[in-house]
């Protein structure tokens, strides 16, 4: 992502001249490398107040892993530097001495809800115990920054064979609901790097309406983009998923909330769902969201439909429930996704 690199991912699908790397730290091996003695410039910068900071920062990040897991870990380098989602820095901690690795997302001390919320969502999809998720380790605060840490999986792109073991994971959990009955989540949290607001509703109608394309049409408009058809546009949404709901009984089923095919891999011979925008919404948003930039294998879909068949009108309610992330694109990035997001509105206002 620019302010989400990852996010390149899908604008290659649409543009491809356009070579990226991807830098989601949980699909990247940082190469291990033994450092050489320092010269003396280096360790004058070893024994300056920043290095000094940093050091203490990470002894502090240490002694949180350790609390987290009953394991005594420490280290004195880090290579979290790049970007990752939501505008966190990415990287790994490793202990030299025992070689175990961790993965960290480091932001401002102003991200640091950011953070928590993406620890709570994975704790929230881990403690189903259904699909692998990265285990969720500690997050805090420490000097002028904040962070999260998480189990270092290595892992790859695709799913290749495990296909179908995804699709029936990931309907296991959807089958678990919010305890309240209410849509929404805890905290809120972002999707990529735009704020997103998850207050519990009532109704999957009012939520998707007020905490959806409410919020991300009133961010549209800051950004430049006026649609003229908004108000038509969220009352006709409004009608179809309130019939929706009626019709085929939608639960608040615990959604990764962010599956492009780009935030499922493999690890350890299981499939692997990651940096997730979760809340309980309609587990349909998940299986929409798989088809927007290209599509899982087909294997996914039978078994997931197998397990839990989409009820009649998916087809439609995919459109709805995509146009909430192209206007996201269009936050994050402007450009073409305004008229991508214009013929959406269009196909909708004919249903």
């Amino acid at each position: 992502m620019l302010k989400r690199m990852k996010m390149f991912g899908r604008l290659a699908i649409l543009c491809p001249f356009l070579i990226v790397i991807q830098s989601v730290g949980f699909l990247m091996s940082a190469e291990k490398r033994e450092r050489s003695p320092p010269s003396p410039l280096q360790s004058k910068r070893r024994n300056s107040p920043g290095k000094a900071t940093e050091l203490n920062s990470l002894a502090e990040i240490c002694q949180a892993i350790s609390k987290a897991t009953g394991e005594d870990f420490y280290t004195e380098q880090s290579t979290v530097g790049s970007s990752g989602g939501g505008g966190a820095q990415v990287g790994t901690l490793r202990d030299r001495k025992t070689g175990k690795t961790y993965f960290m997302k480091a932001a401002g001390p102003g991200q640091s809800k950011m953070l928590e919320a993406e620890f709570l969502g994975i704790k929230a999809m881990a403690e189903t115990k259904t699909i692998k998720v990265p285990e969720p380790i500690c997050f805090g605060k420490t000097g002028s920054r904040s962070y999260v840490i998480f189990e270092y999986l290595d892992i790859g792109g695709g799913l290749g064979r495990l296909g179908d073991q995804a699709g029936r994971e990931l309907a296991a959990m959807h089958r678990c609901t919010s305890s309240n009955g209410m849509f929404g989540f805890d905290i809120d949290n972002s999707c990529g790097a735009t704020p997103q607001p998850n207050k519990w509703t009532a109704t999957w109608a009012e939520f998707f309406d007020e905490q959806r394309l409410g919020h991300m049409f009133k961010l549209c408009r800051r950004d430049g983009y006026e649609c003229r058809d908004e108000a038509k546009v969220r009352q006709k949404v409004r009608e179809i998923l309130s019939e929706h709901e009626k019709e085929h009984g939608v639960k608040p089923a615990l959604v990764h909330g962010d599956l492009w095919t780009g935030n499922i891999g493999s690890a350890g011979g299981r499939p692997v769902i990651f940096d997730p925008s979760t809340y309980y919404g309609d587990r349909e948003v998940d299986i929409a969201m798989s088809r927007l930039f290209g599509s899982l294998p087909s294997s996914f879909y039978g078994a997931y439909n197998e397990e839990w068949s989409l009820p009649p009108g998916f087809q439609q309610r995919q459109t709805i429930y995509n146009l909430y992330h192209i206007l996201n694109h269009y936050v994050l990035f402007g450009g073409g996704y305004q008229w991508q997001a214009e013929s959406m509105i269009s196909q909708i206002l004919k249903m």
